[in-house]
C-alpha cells in the first residue's frame, strides 16, 4: 500500500510523514522530489523548468519507481509530496491505481493564517516561493478529486496520523 500525503507547503505533509514511518510497522518514506534533485543535477541548465514536476520524465520516473517499490516491498510505503495539478495527479495516482497498486490518498488543509504562520516558524518569509504557493495549493487541493481531506487547523501531529492510520487499517506501534 501506499499512503500519498498531500497538502500545500506548511500543512504538515513532511511531519505526518515521517512519524507515520516511525509509528507503522515495515513502513518506508519515500519522497518524489529526490528525483526532481536528480533531475536538476543532470540537465543543462537552459533545459530546466522551474518546477521539476512539469518534466515529464520526473512524472514517469516516479510512477516507475513507486510502481516497482509497491510491487517488490511489502510494506506501506510512505509519499508526501504537494501534488496540485490535476493532470500531475492521473499521471501519478492514476496511474499507479491503474496499475492495482492500492493508493491511499490524503490531503492535509489548513487555512492561509496557519500556513503562514507554520511556514513563519520554520524561517521561511512570509513572501517565500513556500508562502506565494498557498492560493493555488488550496484552490486546487480543496477539490473533490485531491480528497481525503484533513483539515488540520486544531489537529496534532498524533490525530493526523492516528486518523489516517484507522482510515487505512493500520495499527501504529506505540508512541517512544
Amino acid at each position: 500500500m501506499i499512503i500519498w500525503i498531500n497538502g500545500a507547503f506548511g500543512s504538515g505533509k513532511t511531519t505526518t510523514a515521517e512519524e507515520l514511518e516511525r509509528r507503522i510497522p515495515e513502513s518506508f518514506l519515500y519522497d518524489p522530489e529526490n528525483v526532481g534533485y536528480f533531475i536538476r543535477n543532470v540537465f543543462p541548465a537552459g533545459l530546466l523548468k522551474s518546477d521539476f514536476q512539469d518534466h515529464k520524465i520526473w512524472r514517469e520516473m516516479n510512477v516507475s519507481l513507486l510502481g516497482e517499490l509497491a510491487r517488490q516491498y511489502s510494506g506501506t510505503i510512505i509519499v508526501p509530496m504537494t501534488l496540485v495539478n490535476p493532470d500531475y495527479f492521473e499521471e501519478l495516482v492514476g496511474q499507479l491505481r491503474s496499475q492495482g497498486i492500492e493508493v491511499r490518498h490524503f490531503t492535509l488543509m489548513a487555512q492561509r493564517e496557519t500556513l503562514l504562520q507554520r511556514l513563519t516558524n520554520r524561517g521561511e518569509e512570509s513572501n517565500s516561493w513556500s508562502a506565494r504557493q498557498i492560493g493555488r495549493c488550496l484552490a486546487s487541493l480543496s477539490a473533490e478529486r485531491f480528497g481525503q481531506h484533513i483539515d488540520t487547523d486544531d489537529l496534532t501531529t498524533e490525530q493526523i496520523i492516528e486518523r489516517i492510520a484507522a482510515e487505512c487499517e493500520i495499527q501504529l506501534n506505540p508512541k517512544a
